[in-house]
C-alpha cells in the first residue's frame, strides 16, 4: 500500500473516515427506535427497507472483496497504477457489515409490528428478482476468466442504482401523506453529515498523493454521495418546510389501517 507524505493529511483521512462511519452507523438507529416507540412501521416505506438492504449488501461485497483480497487489489493497482493506494478503508468495510445488520432488524419489524395497509409492492420484489439474477450471472462468468474487478464494477453499479431508486418510494409516499411522520429525520441529518465527511476523506487522500484516481478509481463510492445528498436535502425540504405541522403534535397519530395512498409509486395496486 503507498504511503503517505503528510502525516496531518493522514490523521485528517482517518478522523473524517471514523467521523463518517459513525454518522452513518448511528443513522440507522433513530428509525429502528422510533418503530420501537411506536410498535409502528407505519409511514415508513416498505420498498425502500428492501431496496436499501440490496444496496447495503451490494456495498458490503464491494468493500470487503477489495479490502481482503489481495487477487483484486492487484488488479486495481494493474489497472491504475501499482502505486495508488486501495480507496477502501477499514471504516468502509465495518460500515457496510453495521448497515447490512440494522437494515434487516428495520425489515424484522416491518414484520413484528403494526404496518396497516403498507406492503412489498410487487415491482420491488421484480426489481429484486432482477438484480440478484444479474449478479449471479455476472459472478459465473467473472469465475471463468478471474474478472473479479470487473464483477466489483457490477456491485458497484448495483448500488448505484439502488441507492437512486430506494429513496424514491419514501419521498412519494411523504408526498401523498403531505407528512413524514413515521419517517425519522434525524437518519437525514446524520446521513447528510456522513457523505460531507466522505467527500473530505477523499478530498485529504488525493491532495497527499496528488491523484485524482480515488475519485474516478471509485465511482461508485462518489455517486453514491452525490445521490445521498441529493435525497437528504429533498427530505430535509419535506420535513422543515413543506409538511412541518404534522411533527407539532405532542403525540404521534397511527395512520388507519385503510389509509390509501392513490396511485402511490412501487404500491400494489
Amino acid at each position: 500500500m503507498a504511503s503517505w507524505n503528510s502525516a496531518p493529511l493522514h490523521v485528517s483521512y482517518e478522523v473524517l473516515g471514523w467521523f463518517a462511519f459513525a454518522a452513518w452507523s448511528i443513522s440507522f438507529y433513530p428509525q429502528v427506535i422510533l418503530n420501537f416507540r411506536r410498535k409502528s412501521v407505519v409511514g415508513l416505506n416498505f420498498d425502500f427497507v428492501v431496496l436499501n438492504l440490496t444496496k447495503h449488501t451490494s456495498y458490503l461485497i464491494y468493500n470487503a472483496s477489495l479490502y481482503f483480497s489481495s487477487a483484486i487489489q492487484k488488479q486495481y493497482r494493474d489497472k491504475y497504477g501499482q502505486k495508488e493506494m486501495i480507496p477502501v478503508a477499514a471504516n468502509d468495510v465495518a460500515f457496510s457489515v453495521h448497515a447490512v445488520l440494522l437494515t434487516a432488524i428495520s425489515l424484522f419489524q416491518i414484520a413484528i409490528y403494526d404496518r396497516g395497509s403498507q406492503k412489498i409492492s410487487k415491482v420491488a420484489y421484480g426489481i429484486l428478482l432482477l438484480v440478484w439474477l444479474t449478479a449471479a450471472v455476472c459472478f459465473f462468468i467473472a469465475l471463468h476468466n478471474h474478472r473479479w474487478l470487473w464483477l466489483l464494477s457490477v456491485f458497484t453499479g448495483i448500488q448505484v442504482c439502488m441507492t437512486v431508486i430506494k429513496y424514491i418510494p419514501q419521498a412519494v409516499m411523504n408526498f401523498m401523506r403531505k407528512s413524514t411522520e413515521g419517517w425519522s429525520i434525524v437518519n437525514i441529518l446524520l446521513d447528510f453529515s456522513g457523505s460531507i465527511a466522505n467527500y473530505a476523506q477523499m478530498s485529504m487522500q488525493s491532495i497527499d498523493q496528488d491523484s485524482w484516481v480515488n475519485f474516478y478509481g471509485n465511482i461508485g463510492k462518489l455517486l453514491l454521495s452525490l445521490v445521498s445528498l441529493f435525497f437528504d436535502i429533498l427530505f430535509m425540504i419535506q420535513h422543515y418546510l413543506l409538511y412541518p405541522t404534522k411533527e407539532c403534535k405532542s403525540e404521534p397519530t397511527p395512520e388507519p389501517d385503510n389509509v390509501s395512498l392513490p396511485r402511490q409509486l412501487f404500491e400494489d395496486v
